[in-house]
This record gives structure tokens, C-alpha cells and sequence, in this order.
């Protein structure tokens, strides 16, 4: 019996499937040709993730029939920008991509962001397959078509909605991650259940730290997944509970903006941010404690931050905090948008923040 979990995301005639587990790249051998008309795969990653899986990628590619002509760009969220949008864009120009050709993305956020963004705008529009080599990528950026490029504004200011033809989501792939890494990843995957299935949140409480391994850690990724394309097939373009899939990231894009370069993972700011999330809830009246204290005290088991104070960096300011959070994408007539907890698994969005409340809450938690 196949270990490999096949997660469909239900989009009409943009329909695709996430494959999930240990042996999903050889899974999807058998489905590449048709995407690659050219018998050639372009494919994009990085300068750290090229000697990692590269070979691993073009021989799969060459045994499906397929030649890979690789593009490796530089490592990083400098990448993601405006320049590595022009250097992507001009290096699929010069090889003559055409709109019948698919792009492969080979690496974890930044490049599948760039490169769906750059497959979106490429001659109006090519296709793209994701193979994500991240746990974070996995469970969350790969899957539901949001691409995209920082600016000096903030993070994905610039992007469109572009769904992937595929998602090879490989756990075996995820062998080579830092143990700091694979725990930021999971972030996503617990963000998933404490949105809306307060069931996978006893289930990873019971596995703790063991969750981050082996076929639990598969059969989490395929919960989470499946989650995210339950909610992207109701809202693919975030017009309503899609923005669910937010919780703890408006704290938590608030604390990237302000902390110095790598000084956090994008995963423990979003942990931070949905402790956060959790306890302005209960001091608004609306969660219980006991819900936030179960929240905390789970990551802390899976050795991720449980609060700001927790995070690498502590030098926080509430007010200047609560300014990059009026920078929020999912803001509406200049009122700040949260998503919060009325209980583990009851997650809600309030559009309107009272941001003198929020302020007050944010310094009396940093403190």
C-alpha cells in the first residue's frame, strides 16, 4: 500500500492535487510528461537548495522523459522582489518559454512565491508545479496560488492569485532541514488546526514534539493541507473566510518588519502571533483562558515561541508594532483586520480593531 496521500483542491476546471508523503516525487513521475510538451522542464531554485535536490529532481525529470534546464537563483527574501522578478521573468524569456510549458519551482517560500508570481506574468500566463523542500512551504505557501514579491512596503505588496498544476509535497525531501526549520514549519500545520478542527489540534497535543517525524508528521502535512484546500475552493481570492488562514500572521508580520534580517523565522513570529492572537481574545472576553494556556503550553512542547517575549528578538515597541499592522493587506477603510479565537478551533475575523485597545493589550504583553 502506497504511502503517499493525495489531497485534491476542488477548483472547477483549475482543479489539482497536493500529493503528500515519503515517495510522492516518484508518485508523480507518471503525470509530468503531459505537462512538458517540449520535453524539457525549466525549472527554478535556489543557490542552497540546487546541491541539496537538484541531481535528485533531473534524474526523475530524465527518467520520465524529460531534460531539465535549470535556473538557480540567488538564496533568500532579497530574491523576492522586484529585481528577482525581472531576472526570473528575462531568464524564462530568453528560453523561449512558451504558454503550453509548465515551470517548476524547487525550493521553499521565496522561490515558489517568486516563481508562481513570475509564471503568472510570463506571456500572460504559464503554467507552474511546486515542489516544495520546506516544511513551511508544505504545509502552507504551496498550496492555494497565492504568489508574490515583497516591496519596500511589506511583505507579497505585489503578486496575483495563480494556482499550481501540481504540488509535490515529498517528506523525504524535508530530511535535509535544520531542526530550527523544520519546527518553524510547523507553525502552518498547527495554525490549520486551531483555525477550524479543534480534533487535529488533540491529535498533534498527543504527539507533541513526535509529530515532526516520520508518517505522523505525513498524515499531519495531508490534515493540514486538506484544511487549507477546503477554505481556498470556498474563497480563492480572499473575499471572505480565506482570510482566516491569517491567524497569528498580522502579529507576526508586524515582528518580521521590525526585528533585524534573520534575526526570526517567518514560522516562530506566526507562533508568537497566534499566542497573541489567543490572549488578546481572552482579554476581550470572548476565548477562554484555559484555551490560550493549552495553546502556549503546546508550543512550548514543540520548542517554539509562545509569546513575544519568547521570540529570538525582544526589543519590541507596541505602538510602532501596531503601525506596521495598519499596513496590512487584509485591512478595509483603514481599520485594522484580525483574526481571532473564540476557543481552539473557533477562529473569526473582526475588521475592526480598535487600535488604541490594541496598543495598550501589546504593552502590557511585551513587558
Amino acid at each position: 500500500m502506497s504511502s503517499v496521500l493525495t489531497v485534491p483542491v476542488g477548483l472547477g476546471s483549475r482543479a489539482y492535487d497536493v500529493l503528500v508523503g515519503d515517495g510522492a516525487l516518484d508518485a508523480a513521475a507518471n503525470r509530468l510528461p503531459g505537462l512538458f510538451p517540449r520535453k524539457r522542464a525549466i525549472l527554478v531554485t535556489d543557490s542552497h537548495v540546487a546541491p541539496l535536490h537538484l541531481d535528485r529532481i533531473i534524474a526523475l525529470l530524465a527518467g520520465a522523459g524529460l531534460a531539465c534546464d535549470p535556473i538557480v537563483m540567488e538564496p533568500g527574501e532579497r530574491t523576492k522582489s522586484f529585481a528577482g522578478l525581472e531576472q526570473l521573468v528575462d531568464a524564462l524569456l530568453d528560453r523561449n518559454i512558451e504558454r503550453s510549458e509548465a515551470v517548476i519551482a524547487l525550493g521553499g517560500g521565496v522561490i515558489g512565491d517568486l516563481t508562481g508570481f513570475a509564471a503568472a506574468v510570463t506571456k500572460r500566463g504559464v503554467d507552474f508545479i511546486q515542489i516544495p523542500t520546506t516544511l513551511l512551504a508544505q504545509v502552507d505557501s504551496s498550496v492555494g496560488g497565492k504568489t508574490g514579491i515583497n516591496t519596500r512596503q511589506g511583505k507579497n505588496f505585489a503578486g496575483a492569485f495563480h494556482q499550481p498544476r501540481l504540488v509535490i509535497a515529498d517528506t523525504g525531501l524535508l530530511s535535509t532541514l535544520p531542526d530550527r526549520e523544520r519546527r518553524a514549519g510547523y507553525a502552518e500545520l498547527v495554525k490549520a488546526a486551531l483555525i477550524g478542527d479543534a480534533a487535529m489540534f488533540e491529535r498533534l497535543d498527543a504527539a507533541g514534539a513526535g509529530v515532526l517525524q516520520g508518517a505522523p508528521l505525513a498524515r499531519a502535512i495531508a490534515d493540514a493541507v486538506a484544511f487549507k484546500a477546503r477554505i481556498v475552493a470556498e474563497d480563492e481570492l480572499e473575499h471572505g473566510n480565506r482570510a482566516l488562514l491569517n491567524l497569528g500572521h498580522t502579529f507576526a508580520h508586524a515582528f518580521e518588519a521590525e526585528a533585524p534580517k534573520d534575526a526570526i523565522r517567518h514560522g516562530e513570529a506566526v507562533t508568537a502571533g497566534i499566542a497573541l492572537a489567543f490572549r488578546y481574545s481572552v482579554a476581550r472576553g470572548e476565548c477562554p483562558a484555559g484555551d490560550a494556556e493549552r495553546v502556549e503550553a503546546h508550543l512550548r512542547a514543540v520548542g517554539l515561541p509562545w509569546n513575544a517575549a519568547s521570540l529570538a528578538h525582544q526589543d519590541w515597541d507596541a505602538a510602532r508594532l501596531v503601525a506596521r499592522m495598519r499596513d496590512d493587506k487584509k485591512n478595509q477603510a483603514g481599520e485594522i483586520t484580525l483574526i481571532l479565537a473564540r476557543g481552539i478551533g473557533k477562529a473569526w475575523i473582526d475588521p475592526r480593531i480598535d487600535a488604541t485597545h490594541l496598543v495598550a493589550f501589546l504593552e502590557t504583553s511585551l513587558s
